[in-house]
């Protein structure tokens, strides 16, 4: 990461594109508990929520897409999913509001301690399809 960005061929992940049952919940989740904002139009089959413009001036997006109802259920079990987790980086002022709007969600938190990035705080939360949602902010992580 020594490289300036204008240097760099990529310069950052502009979305991520997740399967859903359940549209309105996922919204819920995304757009009102997360604070993404909604860029597509409301009528677009696919919701596109940006969590901010990231470098080169493109949104970083999450996209929610309908799953074909005739495809087969995710599986429950974890290590037979494509996707391991997402992360998003959040406002350290805002780390514990985001929390504990989790938890008065309803929505487990789950502590951890990032295996590489130091002085940083983590949580973990699934998504109303179980897609594991780590939420990190610089500042010192508690957990031992």
């Amino acid at each position: 990461m020594t490289d300036p960005p204008s240097d760099r061929a990529v310069l950052g992940i502009s979305e991520i594109v997740l399967w859903t049952r359940d549209m309105d919940s996922a919204l819920r989740f995304y757009r009102d508990l997360f604070g993404l904002q909604m860029i597509s139009e409301p009528d677009f089959r696919a919701k596109f929520l940006s969590a901010g413009i990231g470098p080169g001036g493109v949104p970083e997006m999450i996209v929610l897409f309908p799953h074909p109802d005739e495809a087969p259920p995710f599986p429950a079990d974890r290590p037979a999913r494509v996707l391991h987790h997402l992360a998003f980086a959040v406002n350290p002022a805002r780390y514990d509001e985001l929390e504990e709007a989790c938890r008065r969600a309803g929505l487990e938190t789950r502590q951890g301690v990032h295996p590489v990035l130091k002085d940083v705080r983590t949580f973990y939360v699934d998504d109303p399809e179980g897609n594991e949602v780590e939420v990190i902010a610089r500042g010192r992580n508690d957990v031992h």
